[in-house]
């Protein structure tokens, strides 16, 4: 049966760090606690010295502030880049040798919400070991760490510096002058509404600059690449060459073309993997992606004779096997894009740098490089269900599943996943046409509906 490898979930932090609510499943008294356990965690022989960034939102001041309290409370020296990118704490924590990095932010959900994403010092998501030690603190099994006193109190140090490097990084990774095109941008009223513009117009292009005035409530609302039509209007209002939609921590980009039809996160891995094969750096032949890729993304890199590795879904996982396999090219149909060359996370700067490098070299509009790529419709429901594991076991539902199978041969795909968070299944077809998806979406949870085991459709 094809399902999404089963992963590990914990209390309090998630494939991407711990989210929630601000201050109702995220509360300051958790930021400040985060804070002191890494600090005295990472003390060793000299001063623990972490490195934060955090996004526009309204809580991530008070967040930024209780995890300084609680990582100088420690002994820890805190370094602050203010608001800023993920993949800048991401890059400044590994090159300036910070024991880890912390940033701020909730990615591309509403300004309620909020997020703590931790770092090691390369840069990476956070060992689980480390993960796992945080939460027995914050579960009351691990004693509480010493307050540091009179000369070891940590320092905290303003480090805007290290975000101007960063910029100064992107803009050296440019192979050509943008001097020329018409580029849209939406920031997503987040992390990269200084610093997009900053980038591009270094870059000689003419830049057309969407979401981009945050007020700490208007992160990711209509804009960023969550509501990408905004972009798409731009685009053909302007005659634009081409857009770039980031989400509110810049992880993630998405892209629209010259035509203003939106290029996901598929479309780049194919778009750059097969460029990369021609230039002969796509070492081992090799793009990873996560299971839920569109199926026409993998007939596409079967014609061009690429080769792909799955994935649980996830950025993590994506890097994860990259870094065990030395895969250079790798991410999600949501725009979260790793080149692993250049940084050790989704970089929705880099994304975009790497893109129009393609379209430079090539000498083609965008619209021309994803032409070879067929889409295949593709229909997801989310099944409530008694049991997950019990549901997915049953004999009746594994026959159905392996049917469909059949059925689609090497014309489509049947996927059933597990939420996370949820008693949820989400069962997902991919198939010539939409009607096709339907029914056999349709198929299967009828299966199991008649055996018992589902609650409700949503």
């Amino acid at each position: 049966m094809p399902l999404g490898a089963l992963m590990k979930m914990s209390k309090y932090f998630g494939t991407d760090g711990f989210r929630g609510e601000a201050n109702v499943d995220l509360t300051v008294d958790h930021a400040f606690r985060i804070g002191r356990f890494l600090g005295h965690y990472f003390e060793r022989d000299r001063q623990c010295r972490v490195v934060i960034g955090k996004d526009t939102r309204l809580s991530s001041y008070m967040f930024e502030c209780a995890l300084t309290a609680g990582l100088a409370s420690s002994g820890a020296d805190v370094y602050l880049m203010h608001v800023t990118t993920t993949p800048s704490v991401s890059y400044i924590a590994r090159t300036d040798s910070f024991d880890c990095g912390i940033m701020i932010s909730a990615s591309h959900n509403p300004y309620f919400d909020n997020g703590i994403k931790l770092l090691n010092s390369n840069g990476e998501k956070m060992e689980d070991e480390v993960i796992n030690e945080i939460e027995r603190y914050l579960d009351g099994s691990v004693p509480e760490p010493p307050y540091a006193t009179r000369d070891a109190i940590g320092h905290v140090v303003d480090y805007a510096s290290g975000r101007n490097r960063y910029i100064g990084y992107i803009i050296s990774l440019a192979t050509h002058s943008y001097k020329g095109m018409r580029i849209g941008l939406d920031c997503a009223n987040g992390s990269t509404w200084q610093i997009a513009k900053s980038v591009f117009d270094a870059l000689g292009a003419e830049t057309f600059v969407i979401g981009c005035d945050p007020d700490g409530t208007n992160i990711n609302m209509d804009c960023g690449s969550t509501h990408i039509e905004n972009l798409q209007r731009l685009v053909r209002e302007k005659h634009l060459d081409i857009g770039f939609a980031f989400d509110g921590d810049a992880d993630r980009c998405l892209a629209v073309d010259d035509r203003g039809e939106v290029v996901n996160g598929d479309a780049i891995l194919y778009v750059c993997g097969r460029h990369m094969k021609t230039r002969g750096s796509l070492a081992n032949n090799t793009v990873v992606t996560t299971v839920m890729s569109n199926f026409g993304l993998y007939k596409a890199f079967d014609a061009a004779g690429i080769a792909y590795e799955k994935t649980a879904v996830g950025d993590k996982y994506v890097y994860e096997n990259m870094r065990e396999n030395g895969h250079l090219l790798g991410g999600e149909q949501s725009g979260h894009i790793i080149f692993a060359k250049y940084a050790t996370t989704g970089d929705g700067l880099i994304t975009a740098i790497k893109l129009m490098q393609v379209v430079k070299d090539r000498k083609l509009p965008l619209s021309k490089l994803t032409e070879d790529l067929e889409v295949y419709p593709q229909v997801l429901k989310n099944v409530k269900v008694t049991d997950k594991d019990l549901t997915l076991a049953d004999p009746e539902v594994v026959k159905a599943v392996e049917k469909v199978a059949s059925d689609l041969g090497e014309n489509g795909r049947i996927l059933l996943r597990k939420s996370g968070t949820e008693p949820v299944l989400r069962v997902m077809v991919e198939a010539p046409s939409h009607e096709i998806c339907e029914a056999k979406v349709d198929e299967v949870i009828g299966v199991m509906k008649s055996r018992g085991l589902l609650i409700a459709v949503k």
